[in-house]
Protein backbone atom coordinates (compact mmCIF):
# COMPACT_ATOMS: atom_id res chain seq x y z
CA UNK A 1 0.00 0.00 0.00
CA UNK A 2 2.76 2.16 0.66
CA UNK A 3 5.02 1.49 -2.59
CA UNK A 4 1.49 2.06 -3.98
CA UNK A 5 1.30 5.60 -2.59
CA UNK A 6 4.80 5.97 -2.77
CA UNK A 7 4.61 5.31 -6.73
CA UNK A 8 1.40 8.06 -7.15
CA UNK A 9 3.62 10.38 -5.59
CA UNK A 10 6.25 9.99 -7.77
CA UNK A 11 4.43 9.49 -11.32
CA UNK A 12 1.95 12.72 -10.27
CA UNK A 13 5.67 15.18 -9.97
CA UNK A 14 7.00 13.41 -13.03
CA UNK A 15 3.81 14.14 -15.18
CA UNK A 16 3.98 17.98 -13.61
CA UNK A 17 7.83 18.31 -14.45
CA UNK A 18 7.00 16.97 -17.50
CA UNK A 19 3.91 19.82 -18.10
CA UNK A 20 6.30 22.27 -17.14
CA UNK A 21 9.35 21.11 -19.31
CA UNK A 22 6.84 21.05 -22.47
CA UNK A 23 5.34 24.55 -21.52
CA UNK A 24 8.63 25.93 -21.04
CA UNK A 25 9.72 24.07 -24.11
CA UNK A 26 6.46 25.51 -26.31
CA UNK A 27 6.43 29.07 -25.48
CA UNK A 28 9.84 29.56 -25.98
CA UNK A 29 9.97 27.76 -30.03
CA UNK A 30 6.43 27.68 -30.81
CA UNK A 31 5.54 25.17 -33.37
CA UNK A 32 4.81 27.79 -35.99
CA UNK A 33 6.11 31.12 -36.73
CA UNK A 34 3.85 34.08 -37.24
CA UNK A 35 2.89 35.94 -39.93
CA UNK A 36 3.56 39.50 -39.45
CA UNK A 37 2.85 42.33 -41.51
CA UNK A 38 5.03 43.02 -44.36
CA UNK A 39 5.34 46.54 -43.51
CA UNK A 40 4.78 48.32 -40.17
CA UNK A 41 3.65 51.75 -42.95
CA UNK A 42 2.45 52.19 -45.79
CA UNK A 43 3.24 55.91 -47.81
CA UNK A 44 1.10 56.58 -50.97
CA UNK A 45 2.98 59.93 -52.34
CA UNK A 46 0.99 63.03 -53.54
CA UNK A 47 0.98 62.99 -57.58
CA UNK A 48 -0.54 66.42 -58.46
CA UNK A 49 -0.22 69.88 -57.16
CA UNK A 50 -2.78 71.31 -54.87
CA UNK A 51 -5.80 72.76 -56.41
CA UNK A 52 -6.61 76.61 -56.64
CA UNK A 53 -8.40 78.21 -53.86
CA UNK A 54 -12.09 79.17 -54.85
CA UNK A 55 -13.15 82.60 -55.02
CA UNK A 56 -15.82 83.29 -52.57
CA UNK A 57 -17.64 86.58 -51.36
CA UNK A 58 -19.07 84.73 -48.80
CA UNK A 59 -17.22 85.21 -44.84
CA UNK A 60 -17.81 81.67 -43.81
CA UNK A 61 -18.07 78.68 -46.12
CA UNK A 62 -17.41 75.28 -46.06
CA UNK A 63 -17.49 72.35 -48.53
CA UNK A 64 -17.87 68.89 -47.31
CA UNK A 65 -17.56 64.91 -48.33
CA UNK A 66 -21.39 64.03 -47.30
CA UNK A 67 -19.92 60.17 -47.02
CA UNK A 68 -17.05 60.74 -44.32
CA UNK A 69 -17.67 64.28 -43.16
CA UNK A 70 -14.32 65.20 -44.66
CA UNK A 71 -14.30 69.24 -45.24
CA UNK A 72 -12.41 69.83 -48.67
CA UNK A 73 -12.23 73.58 -48.16
CA UNK A 74 -13.32 75.87 -45.42
CA UNK A 75 -13.11 79.58 -45.59
CA UNK A 76 -13.44 80.50 -41.49
CA UNK A 77 -16.09 77.37 -41.83
CA UNK A 78 -15.63 76.35 -37.55
CA UNK A 79 -16.43 80.36 -36.74
CA UNK A 80 -19.72 81.06 -35.11
CA UNK A 81 -22.81 83.04 -36.63
CA UNK A 82 -26.06 83.66 -37.35
CA UNK A 83 -27.32 81.03 -40.14
CA UNK A 84 -30.76 82.34 -40.81
CA UNK A 85 -33.48 80.31 -42.26
CA UNK A 86 -30.91 78.21 -42.76
CA UNK A 87 -31.91 77.10 -39.51
CA UNK A 88 -35.52 75.07 -40.80
CA UNK A 89 -33.79 71.78 -41.76
CA UNK A 90 -33.25 71.56 -38.23
CA UNK A 91 -36.76 72.26 -37.73
CA UNK A 92 -37.80 69.85 -40.89
CA UNK A 93 -36.04 66.82 -39.77
CA UNK A 94 -37.32 66.72 -36.27
CA UNK A 95 -40.81 66.71 -37.76
CA UNK A 96 -39.54 63.78 -40.18
CA UNK A 97 -38.64 61.62 -37.73
CA UNK A 98 -40.99 61.87 -35.20
CA UNK A 99 -43.72 60.31 -37.24
CA UNK A 100 -46.03 63.36 -36.45
CA UNK A 101 -46.37 64.30 -40.14
CA UNK A 102 -50.19 63.73 -40.44
CA UNK A 103 -51.31 65.58 -37.50
CA UNK A 104 -52.74 68.86 -37.13
CA UNK A 105 -51.42 71.80 -36.47
CA UNK A 106 -53.33 74.49 -35.05
CA UNK A 107 -52.19 78.32 -35.36
CA UNK A 108 -51.66 80.01 -31.87
CA UNK A 109 -51.60 84.14 -32.03
CA UNK A 110 -47.94 84.08 -31.53
CA UNK A 111 -46.93 82.33 -34.86
CA UNK A 112 -49.66 84.40 -36.45
CA UNK A 113 -47.66 87.30 -35.69
CA UNK A 114 -44.06 85.91 -37.30
CA UNK A 115 -42.72 88.49 -39.86
CA UNK A 116 -42.67 88.07 -43.47
CA UNK A 117 -41.78 86.11 -44.78
CA UNK A 118 -44.95 84.24 -43.57
CA UNK A 119 -47.70 82.06 -44.84
CA UNK A 120 -50.07 84.69 -43.74
CA UNK A 121 -52.10 82.06 -40.95
CA UNK A 122 -54.53 83.34 -38.45
CA UNK A 123 -55.06 82.22 -34.60
CA UNK A 124 -57.23 78.83 -34.93
CA UNK A 125 -56.55 77.99 -37.92
CA UNK A 126 -55.96 74.40 -38.62
CA UNK A 127 -53.14 72.86 -41.32
CA UNK A 128 -52.29 69.54 -41.75
CA UNK A 129 -48.14 69.11 -40.40
CA UNK A 130 -47.24 67.29 -43.96
CA UNK A 131 -48.57 71.12 -45.24
CA UNK A 132 -46.37 73.29 -43.52
CA UNK A 133 -43.50 71.15 -43.93
CA UNK A 134 -44.11 72.78 -47.95
CA UNK A 135 -44.78 75.87 -46.51
CA UNK A 136 -41.56 75.77 -44.35
CA UNK A 137 -39.18 74.46 -46.63
CA UNK A 138 -40.19 75.48 -50.37
CA UNK A 139 -41.03 79.25 -49.27
CA UNK A 140 -39.07 79.58 -45.95
CA UNK A 141 -42.30 80.90 -43.88
CA UNK A 142 -41.69 81.70 -39.96
CA UNK A 143 -45.18 81.47 -38.69
CA UNK A 144 -45.13 78.02 -40.20
CA UNK A 145 -42.08 77.11 -38.04
CA UNK A 146 -43.07 78.64 -35.44
CA UNK A 147 -46.47 76.69 -35.43
CA UNK A 148 -45.18 73.53 -35.99
CA UNK A 149 -42.36 73.92 -33.19
CA UNK A 150 -45.34 74.76 -30.38
CA UNK A 151 -47.38 71.63 -31.96
CA UNK A 152 -44.34 69.24 -31.23
CA UNK A 153 -42.90 70.40 -28.07
CA UNK A 154 -45.32 73.22 -26.59
CA UNK A 155 -43.31 76.12 -27.03
CA UNK A 156 -40.62 77.71 -28.80
CA UNK A 157 -37.88 77.50 -26.24
CA UNK A 158 -38.85 73.94 -25.38
CA UNK A 159 -38.68 72.99 -29.25
CA UNK A 160 -35.27 74.94 -29.13
CA UNK A 161 -34.01 72.41 -26.64
CA UNK A 162 -35.09 69.27 -28.86
CA UNK A 163 -32.90 71.12 -31.45
CA UNK A 164 -29.64 71.76 -29.60
CA UNK A 165 -29.98 67.44 -28.30
CA UNK A 166 -30.21 66.64 -31.99
CA UNK A 167 -27.32 69.36 -32.77
CA UNK A 168 -25.58 67.73 -29.90
CA UNK A 169 -26.18 64.03 -31.50
CA UNK A 170 -24.68 64.98 -34.70
CA UNK A 171 -21.67 66.31 -33.39
CA UNK A 172 -22.27 70.34 -33.90
CA UNK A 173 -20.42 71.21 -31.71
CA UNK A 174 -20.59 75.32 -32.12
CA UNK A 175 -24.04 75.55 -32.92
CA UNK A 176 -26.95 76.69 -30.55
CA UNK A 177 -30.30 77.26 -31.75
CA UNK A 178 -32.99 79.30 -29.92
CA UNK A 179 -35.67 79.65 -33.01
CA UNK A 180 -36.93 77.27 -35.12
CA UNK A 181 -36.84 80.01 -38.05
CA UNK A 182 -33.89 81.33 -38.05
CA UNK A 183 -34.95 85.13 -37.15
CA UNK A 184 -32.37 87.09 -35.63
CA UNK A 185 -32.33 86.02 -31.58
CA UNK A 186 -29.41 86.65 -29.41
CA UNK A 187 -27.03 83.03 -29.03
CA UNK A 188 -28.77 81.62 -32.40
CA UNK A 189 -26.05 80.50 -34.05
CA UNK A 190 -23.71 77.60 -36.09
CA UNK A 191 -20.74 76.97 -38.40
CA UNK A 192 -20.91 76.52 -42.00
CA UNK A 193 -18.92 73.27 -41.06
CA UNK A 194 -21.32 72.12 -38.27
CA UNK A 195 -24.05 73.59 -41.52
CA UNK A 196 -22.80 71.19 -43.45
CA UNK A 197 -22.85 68.37 -41.03
CA UNK A 198 -26.59 68.94 -40.73
CA UNK A 199 -27.21 68.92 -44.62
CA UNK A 200 -25.24 65.76 -44.12
CA UNK A 201 -27.27 63.95 -41.76
CA UNK A 202 -30.49 65.46 -43.23
CA UNK A 203 -30.36 64.25 -46.99
CA UNK A 204 -30.15 60.39 -46.08
CA UNK A 205 -33.82 61.03 -45.24
CA UNK A 206 -35.79 60.24 -47.91
CA UNK A 207 -38.48 62.03 -46.72
CA UNK A 208 -36.86 65.23 -46.43
CA UNK A 209 -34.99 64.88 -50.16
CA UNK A 210 -38.44 65.02 -51.77
CA UNK A 211 -39.69 67.25 -49.72
CA UNK A 212 -36.73 69.73 -50.62
CA UNK A 213 -37.40 68.79 -54.61
CA UNK A 214 -40.77 69.80 -54.63
CA UNK A 215 -41.16 72.35 -57.27
CA UNK A 216 -44.53 73.69 -55.97
CA UNK A 217 -47.51 72.84 -53.39
CA UNK A 218 -51.19 73.25 -53.31
CA UNK A 219 -53.29 72.75 -50.03
CA UNK A 220 -55.64 74.39 -47.81
CA UNK A 221 -56.57 74.45 -43.52
CA UNK A 222 -58.40 71.29 -42.46
CA UNK A 223 -61.68 73.16 -43.25
CA UNK A 224 -60.89 73.63 -46.55
CA UNK A 225 -62.15 77.60 -46.46
CA UNK A 226 -58.48 79.08 -46.95
CA UNK A 227 -56.40 77.76 -49.53
CA UNK A 228 -52.60 78.47 -50.34
CA UNK A 229 -50.28 77.69 -53.15
CA UNK A 230 -46.26 77.85 -52.54
CA UNK A 231 -43.16 77.52 -54.35
CA UNK A 232 -39.94 76.41 -54.34
CA UNK A 233 -37.29 79.13 -54.15
CA UNK A 234 -34.49 77.15 -54.51
CA UNK A 235 -32.45 78.13 -57.84
CA UNK A 236 -29.78 75.88 -57.51
CA UNK A 237 -31.79 73.26 -57.66
CA UNK A 238 -32.19 74.01 -61.93
CA UNK A 239 -28.84 75.52 -62.68
CA UNK A 240 -26.41 73.38 -61.08
CA UNK A 241 -25.87 69.83 -62.53
CA UNK A 242 -26.44 67.17 -59.54
CA UNK A 243 -28.10 69.96 -57.25
CA UNK A 244 -30.24 67.92 -54.36
CA UNK A 245 -31.66 71.29 -52.56
CA UNK A 246 -31.61 72.57 -49.80
CA UNK A 247 -32.60 75.80 -48.19
CA UNK A 248 -31.84 79.62 -48.47
CA UNK A 249 -31.97 82.17 -45.67
CA UNK A 250 -31.69 85.80 -45.22
CA UNK A 251 -31.67 88.06 -42.16
CA UNK A 252 -30.20 91.46 -41.60
CA UNK A 253 -27.91 90.22 -38.96
CA UNK A 254 -27.00 87.11 -41.55
CA UNK A 255 -26.87 88.40 -44.73
CA UNK A 256 -27.14 85.94 -47.81
CA UNK A 257 -26.62 82.00 -46.16
CA UNK A 258 -27.39 78.92 -48.11
CA UNK A 259 -27.12 75.48 -47.45
CA UNK A 260 -27.01 72.75 -50.49
CA UNK A 261 -26.18 69.21 -51.64
CA UNK A 262 -25.48 67.71 -55.01
CA UNK A 263 -24.80 64.07 -56.08
CA UNK A 264 -22.22 63.24 -59.06
CA UNK A 265 -21.59 59.75 -59.36
CA UNK A 266 -20.40 58.10 -56.24
CA UNK A 267 -19.64 61.48 -54.57
CA UNK A 268 -22.31 63.43 -52.69
CA UNK A 269 -21.16 67.03 -51.57
CA UNK A 270 -22.52 69.56 -48.52
CA UNK A 271 -21.96 73.11 -48.77
CA UNK A 272 -22.84 76.14 -47.00
CA UNK A 273 -22.15 79.72 -47.09
CA UNK A 274 -22.68 82.05 -44.62
CA UNK A 275 -23.28 85.95 -44.72
CA UNK A 276 -22.90 85.84 -48.52
CA UNK A 277 -23.63 89.66 -49.08
CA UNK A 278 -26.39 91.77 -48.46
CA UNK A 279 -29.36 93.45 -50.73
CA UNK A 280 -28.68 93.67 -53.54
CA UNK A 281 -26.10 90.95 -53.93
CA UNK A 282 -28.41 88.21 -53.85
CA UNK A 283 -27.01 86.07 -56.46
CA UNK A 284 -23.80 85.73 -54.76
CA UNK A 285 -24.77 82.90 -52.58
CA UNK A 286 -25.91 80.87 -56.10
CA UNK A 287 -22.60 81.67 -57.60
CA UNK A 288 -20.16 80.79 -54.83
CA UNK A 289 -22.09 77.62 -53.74
CA UNK A 290 -21.11 76.68 -57.46
CA UNK A 291 -17.47 77.54 -57.28
CA UNK A 292 -17.64 75.10 -53.87
CA UNK A 293 -19.11 72.22 -55.08
CA UNK A 294 -16.76 72.44 -58.53
CA UNK A 295 -13.79 72.67 -56.53
CA UNK A 296 -14.78 69.29 -54.54
CA UNK A 297 -16.44 67.85 -57.55
CA UNK A 298 -12.99 68.49 -59.94
CA UNK A 299 -10.20 67.83 -57.15
CA UNK A 300 -11.87 64.80 -55.32
CA UNK A 301 -12.89 61.17 -56.07
CA UNK A 302 -13.78 58.40 -54.09
CA UNK A 303 -11.17 56.58 -51.95
CA UNK A 304 -10.81 53.39 -50.12
CA UNK A 305 -8.12 53.62 -47.95
CA UNK A 306 -5.59 51.13 -47.85
CA UNK A 307 -5.75 48.12 -45.41
CA UNK A 308 -3.46 44.85 -45.05
CA UNK A 309 -5.09 41.42 -44.55
CA UNK A 310 -5.19 41.14 -40.49
CA UNK A 311 -7.06 37.66 -40.79
CA UNK A 312 -3.86 36.33 -42.12
CA UNK A 313 -1.72 37.23 -38.74
CA UNK A 314 -0.93 34.66 -36.25
CA UNK A 315 0.53 36.40 -33.23
CA UNK A 316 2.03 34.45 -30.55
CA UNK A 317 -0.38 34.47 -27.42
CA UNK A 318 1.71 33.85 -24.31
CA UNK A 319 -0.02 31.71 -21.46
CA UNK A 320 -2.83 31.22 -23.51
CA UNK A 321 -5.26 28.07 -24.26
CA UNK A 322 -4.09 28.79 -27.47
CA UNK A 323 -0.79 29.67 -29.27
CA UNK A 324 -1.72 32.00 -31.92
CA UNK A 325 -4.24 34.62 -32.77
CA UNK A 326 -5.25 36.29 -35.77
CA UNK A 327 -7.35 39.62 -36.15
CA UNK A 328 -10.45 41.12 -37.08
CA UNK A 329 -10.30 42.83 -40.77
CA UNK A 330 -11.67 46.02 -39.85
CA UNK A 331 -14.46 47.83 -41.88
CA UNK A 332 -13.58 49.64 -44.88
CA UNK A 333 -12.79 53.18 -44.59
CA UNK A 334 -14.02 54.94 -47.51
CA UNK A 335 -13.72 59.10 -47.79
CA UNK A 336 -12.58 61.24 -50.79
CA UNK A 337 -8.56 62.58 -51.90
CA UNK A 338 -7.10 64.54 -54.16
CA UNK A 339 -3.97 63.30 -56.33
CA UNK A 340 -2.52 66.67 -54.53
CA UNK A 341 -2.58 64.83 -51.17
CA UNK A 342 -0.72 61.90 -49.75
CA UNK A 343 -2.06 58.66 -47.98
CA UNK A 344 -0.11 57.44 -45.27
CA UNK A 345 -0.88 54.29 -43.20
CA UNK A 346 -0.02 53.36 -39.80
CA UNK A 347 0.18 49.87 -37.88
CA UNK A 348 0.52 49.43 -34.30
CA UNK A 349 0.06 45.76 -33.61
CA UNK A 350 2.06 43.98 -30.96
CA UNK A 351 4.27 41.32 -31.38
CA UNK A 352 3.17 39.64 -29.04
CA UNK A 353 0.13 39.00 -26.39
CA UNK A 354 -0.46 37.65 -23.37
CA UNK A 355 -3.81 36.10 -21.80
CA UNK A 356 -6.32 36.18 -21.69
CA UNK A 357 -7.35 38.10 -25.17
CA UNK A 358 -11.11 38.79 -26.07
CA UNK A 359 -12.63 39.53 -29.28
CA UNK A 360 -14.29 42.76 -27.51
CA UNK A 361 -11.13 44.21 -26.10
CA UNK A 362 -8.68 46.11 -29.01
CA UNK A 363 -4.99 44.54 -29.57
CA UNK A 364 -3.88 47.97 -31.30
CA UNK A 365 -5.03 50.54 -33.84
CA UNK A 366 -4.37 51.38 -37.46
CA UNK A 367 -4.05 55.53 -37.93
CA UNK A 368 -5.23 57.23 -41.21
CA UNK A 369 -2.94 60.38 -42.47
CA UNK A 370 -3.71 62.42 -44.92
CA UNK A 371 -1.06 65.27 -45.89
CA UNK A 372 0.54 64.06 -42.46
CA UNK A 373 -2.59 64.94 -40.65
CA UNK A 374 -4.27 62.25 -38.77
CA UNK A 375 -7.80 61.76 -40.45
CA UNK A 376 -9.04 58.82 -38.24
CA UNK A 377 -7.68 55.75 -36.33
CA UNK A 378 -9.18 52.47 -35.91
CA UNK A 379 -8.73 49.44 -32.96
CA UNK A 380 -7.89 46.04 -34.06
CA UNK A 381 -9.56 43.46 -32.46
CA UNK A 382 -8.74 39.66 -32.34
CA UNK A 383 -10.18 37.56 -34.11
CA UNK A 384 -10.93 35.01 -31.14
CA UNK A 385 -11.09 35.02 -27.19
CA UNK A 386 -8.52 33.01 -25.60
CA UNK A 387 -8.70 31.83 -21.95
CA UNK A 388 -5.64 32.11 -19.76
CA UNK A 389 -3.86 28.49 -19.02
CA UNK A 390 -4.42 26.68 -16.13
CA UNK A 391 -2.49 24.13 -14.26
CA UNK A 392 -5.14 21.70 -15.26
CA UNK A 393 -4.39 22.58 -18.51
CA UNK A 394 -1.11 21.82 -18.03
CA UNK A 395 -1.77 18.12 -16.83
CA UNK A 396 -4.41 17.24 -19.38
CA UNK A 397 -1.57 18.65 -22.03
CA UNK A 398 0.64 16.15 -19.80
CA UNK A 399 -1.53 13.32 -20.30
CA UNK A 400 -2.53 13.85 -23.64
CA UNK A 401 1.37 13.87 -24.58
CA UNK A 402 2.00 10.66 -22.60
CA UNK A 403 -0.72 8.44 -24.24
CA UNK A 404 0.31 9.65 -27.95
CA UNK A 405 4.10 9.02 -27.44
CA UNK A 406 3.70 5.92 -24.75
CA UNK A 407 0.96 4.09 -25.54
Amino acid sequence: MKHTKFLSILLLAVLISAGIFLDLQGRSSPSEAPVCLPEKEIHIPATANAPATPILKAKYACVMDSGSGRILYGKECGQKAPMASTTKIMTAILVLESGRTGETVCASSYAASMPKVHLGMQKGYQYNMKDLLYSLMLESHNDSAVAIAEHMAGSVPAFAGLMNQKAAELGMSDTHFVTPNGLDAENHYSTAADMCRLASYAIQNKEFCALIQTKSHRFTTMDGKHSYAVTNKDAFLSYYDGALGIKTGFTSKAGYCFVGAARRDNTTLTSCVLACGWPPNKSFKWTDTKNLMDYGFINYAPLTMPVQDLTALRIPVEDGKSDFVSCQQPDEIKTVASRSESITVVYEIPEKLYAPVHTDTPVGSISFYINDELYCRESVFPSESIEKSVFSDTIRNVLQFWMENFD
